[in-house]
């Protein structure tokens, strides 16, 4: 149970690296009444499966050799997927289609999700979550965040 209230129309993000929901609140802050208008989906494979070849491997000139860290794929679409949803959530700010805004996501996706935030879009979230709970039905994810 937490402590946050969402206004009527007030929107909620709930985001994971692959999949996102748009909630609105048409409650009100005593009773909240979500209702999904909109669903982001990408399909991020594992790095296994995104990448061909081996590890590269650097020679310094002499007998040493060292392999290049592996780029990790997954968890580079998963910060272009938030770039993404902060990227339409601007469109949507700068429309005035909300006043305030709710960001449930996953732990490191909230981190990527709040460094792309344009400052008309940040300065109308009243609230974030650092869980992920977008394979929760939509009357618990309500008890979860606005209870």
């Amino acid at each position: 149970m937490s402590d946050i209230k969402l206004k009527n129309d007030g929107w909620l993000v709930v985001a994971d690296g692959e999949k996102a929901l748009f909630l609105r609140n048409d409650g009100d802050e005593q009773y909240p009444n979500l209702t999904v208008f909109r669903e982001l989906e990408n399909d991020n494979p594992a790095t296994r499966d995104q990448a061909a070849d081996r590890p590269g491997r650097l020679n310094d000139g002499g007998s040493h050799r060292s392999a290049v860290q592996e780029t990790d794929w997954h968890r580079v679409e998963k910060e272009r997927f938030a770039k993404d949803i902060a990227q339409r959530l601007y469109g949507h700010a700068h429309k005035g289609s909300f006043n305030e805004i709710v960001l449930v996501a996953a732990p490191h996706v909230l981190g990527d999700l709040r460094k792309e935030l344009h400052k008309e879009v940040a300065d109308k979230v009243v609230a974030e979550l650092g869980k992920d709970l977008t394979n929760h039905p939509i009357h618990e994810i309500e008890k979860l965040v606005l209870s």
